[in-house]
């Protein structure tokens, strides 16, 4: 489950330009600059006195053309997005995510064991203490993450036109109290449902209702266990239906730039290595990295440090072995920028394009990174 920050220091991506002073005076675009989401912005034109120092005389206003070379592939991809772009917003016309009702929060077993935050509404602070296990430690959060991990696997068997995800909220609920273990999200800030469904535009911490998922629609399932004092934390974006190419390939790449994170991690290794080789794998298919949501130590406490960013930051920091925590990257066909709903944690793109995301918790070895919540 993504943790929200709520301000950041926004690393500068590798392809973002702005207009600039130039000599005390504006710098204008050109008219081939016409969109502020592209990753290239065409020839800029700089207006200014050609006054040299030392000269008295000045040679009146000159014209300076600023360009950059980019390469065929670039423009390749720049040029496949924009497509993608149009071609989902005009083939699915579907409307925008609309909140459904949401039915009261089910039962949890009083044998149960639950963690602090159940019953309180009080969204919990960032813990400080980074969640560094021995062996005994190890093992149980093997046995949570495993739960985790099955139950994801059966929510994901679910999803198919006409079914809601309140129903599917209902299945998961069940599953893992008949495991004896509690839905981590229950009550977590108030959230009133025990699993997570963000749909199509909505990037995360959508609260299952009655909507009832629709032909082409993509559903990340995001299911958290509390079993045995630990928790096991894991996500995944789902079909349903005939789903466009667009999205297809979005939810493939997402996929896949959690494992590139994941294939950096080891002991000693930086934590902010992650970010940069996710930036680097969405970025060779133009999709955008959210930065305002990031991965998190977890084990004992459900959110604590290390945050884990997945674009590209300085953050300093290493990873230690016997330490677990999430990867968890969001990548949008569209705009990064998110608006939340009133409920306080429905979070969509603002631009409504769609949004894919991969969660996996981790377990930091010698020699590189053992996937926990792997079904």
């Amino acid at each position: 489950m993504a943790f929200f920050l709520t301000s950041i220091s926004h690393a500068v991506p590798a392809l973002q330009f702005s207009t600039t002073c130039f000599h005390g005076e504006l710098s204008s675009l050109s008219s081939s600059s016409s969109s502020s989401s592209s990753s290239f912005m065409g020839p800029r034109l700089a207006s200014f006195p050609s006054t040299f120092p030392g000269k008295s005389s000045s040679f009146g206003k000159g014209l300076v053309v600023y360009s950059k070379r980019i390469s065929g592939l670039e423009e390749a991809i720049r040029i496949r997005r924009e497509r993608e772009l149009r071609t989902s917003t005009a083939s699915q016309r579907r409307p925008p995510l609309r909140r459904g009702k949401v039915s009261q929060q089910l039962p949890v077993p009083d044998h149960i064991p639950k963690p602090p935050y159940a019953g309180t509404k009080i969204l919990p602070e960032i813990s400080k203490e980074y969640q560094i296990h021995d062996a005994e430690g190890i093992l149980k959060m093997r046995a949570a993450c495993e739960l985790a991990a099955q139950v994801l696997d059966h929510a994901g068997t679910l999803v198919r036109p006409s079914v809601t995800t309140n129903e599917i909220d209902k299945v998961v609920h069940q599953m893992i109290v008949d495991a004896g273990a509690y839905p981590s999200p229950l009550g977590y800030g108030g959230f009133p449902k025990s699993v997570c469904t963000s749909v199509n535009e909505c990037m995360c911490h959508g609260i299952p209702d009655s909507r009832q998922l629709q032909d082409g629609d993509i559903i990340n399932i995001d299911v958290t266990v509390y079993l045995n004092g630990y928790h096991g934390d894991t996500s995944k974006t789902f079909f349903c239906g005939n789903v466009s190419d667009a999205m297809k390939r979005l939810v493939k790449v997402t996929e896949e730039c959690l494992h590139k994170g994941i294939a950096v991690c080891k002991d000693g290794a930086l934590y902010r290595k992650i970010g940069k080789r996710i930036s680097e794998h969405a970025e060779k298919f133009g999709y955008g990295v959210v930065d305002r949501f990031v991965g998190h130590g977890v084990g004992n406490v459900f959110h604590s440090e290390p945050l884990i960013f997945h674009h590209r930051n300085d953050k300093p920091g290493f990873m230690v072995e016997g330490q677990t925590f999430t990867i968890e990257p969001i990548l949008t066909l569209g705009s990064t920028e998110c608006i939340t709903w009133e409920d306080n944690w429905t979070t969509l793109t603002a631009d409504g394009s769609p949004a894919a995301q991969f969660e996996h918790t981790i377990l930091i070895t010698k020699t590189g990174a053992e996937i926990l919540t792997k079904a």
